[in-house]
């Protein structure tokens, strides 16, 4: 079911709803421009909502950047406000502060904290340490950066060459810290080591993607389970206990590159996933049996953002099953909020 829908300012790339009590509401959508010329250079924004059933979407703020690859919230409970994450394509890592307005009509707005020039190479992705001390960061030369995270300081802890091509996906291990796993354009599927520096490899899968791996997302009740999701149009389901060579238990062909996976808040057999040239589906990976239970196609351009609504516990102690759904395409700059109907 529609909600809403509005255009962005620039080519929509990703959506993040806000992990933090009480700022479930807050959605960040960024873009990413090239804009051509005599001197083409890379623009992009950051632009925070309040997303609501029954209001839509109502904008509340808008930071101008360079071009935008990649945001992520800071894990929940792990501050006091919110943090705001951005990778670039200058090469930077940026934090933003989430923070309430001082007027009558109490609105949230977003304050830089502080950014570091990490690279001479774009950052393509980013994701946090589950402590929120640090972030790390896949770089378009293949390389893989740890920065520390520390009050209004950012410090890079540790650099290394992991893929022959651009890193898509960097996804820490909720449960081993210590473990990161990435993907690139080289077909790779890699796990690394973090007590180590440079971090040592622990596998690297390179027969079983046919292109570009582009997410990794860990089952976030079942951390042996990983999901990969490729250019070659895959979804595919893993365990990885056997870590010298993880297991490639299940794959489901989407129609379109899978860009973006992302767990349902609550119920861990299902995920969202943003297909690029085949809308969004949302799919179910229970047990044995991994299939599409619905597809979104309202948007007219590649199918990049995809995030559900964190979930708010009633007063019965149960998560509440209307969550809604952020979702935004790059070229026609649409950002749109929907609510699934195989929940309803």
């Amino acid at each position: 079911m529609d909600i809403g829908m509005c255009y962005l300012d620039g080519n929509a790339d990703v959506v993040e709803f806000c992990p933090h009590y009480p700022f479930h509401h807050i959605l960040a959508a960024g873009t990413y421009t090239l804009q051509e010329g005599t001197q083409p250079h890379r623009e992009g924004s950051i632009s925070l909502f309040s997303a609501d059933p029954v209001v839509g979407l109502e904008l509340l703020c808008r930071v101008s950047t360079v071009g935008v690859f990649d945001i992520k919230w800071s894990p929940s409970g792990e501050s006091i406000h919110p943090l705001l994450a951005q990778a670039d394509a200058d090469g930077c890592i940026g934090l933003y502060n989430l923070s309430k307005t001082e007027t009558e009509n109490e609105g949230s707005i977003l304050k830089e904290v502080c950014s570091e020039k990490v690279s001479s190479s774009m950052c393509l992705c980013v994701d946090w340490k589950p402590s929120g001390s640090s972030v790390c960061l896949g770089l378009s030369d293949g390389s893989i950066c740890m920065v520390t995270v520390r009050e209004a300081q950012l410090q890079v802890s540790q650099s290394w060459l992991g893929h022959d091509y651009e890193v898509w996906a960097t996804s820490f291990d909720a449960h081993r810290p210590n473990l990161l796993y990435t993907g690139s354009d080289d077909c790779c599927f890699n796990c690394w080591d973090l007590r180590a520096s440079p971090s040592e490899i622990v596998f690297r899968n390179a027969k079983s993607h046919q292109m570009g791996v582009c997410c990794i997302t860990q089952n976030p009740t079942n951390t042996n389970i990983l999901l990969t999701g490729s250019y070659d149009e895959f979804l595919r389901v893993w365990d990885v206990r056997s870590t010298s060579k993880p297991v490639h238990e299940k794959s489901l062909c989407l129609g379109g590159g899978v860009w973006r996976i992302k767990y349902h808040p609550s119920i861990s057999t299902f995920i969202l996933a943003a297909c690029m040239h085949n809308g969004f589906a949302v799919v179910s990976t229970e047990e044995e049996d991994v299939r599409v239970v619905e597809t979104y196609c309202k948007h007219e351009s590649l199918a990049y953002g995809a995030d559900w609504q964190k979930g708010e516990i009633s007063t019965q102690g149960m998560l509440r099953k209307g969550l809604l759904v952020a979702t935004c395409s790059f070229y026609d700059r649409r950002l749109r909020i929907w609510q699934p109907e195989f929940l309803s």
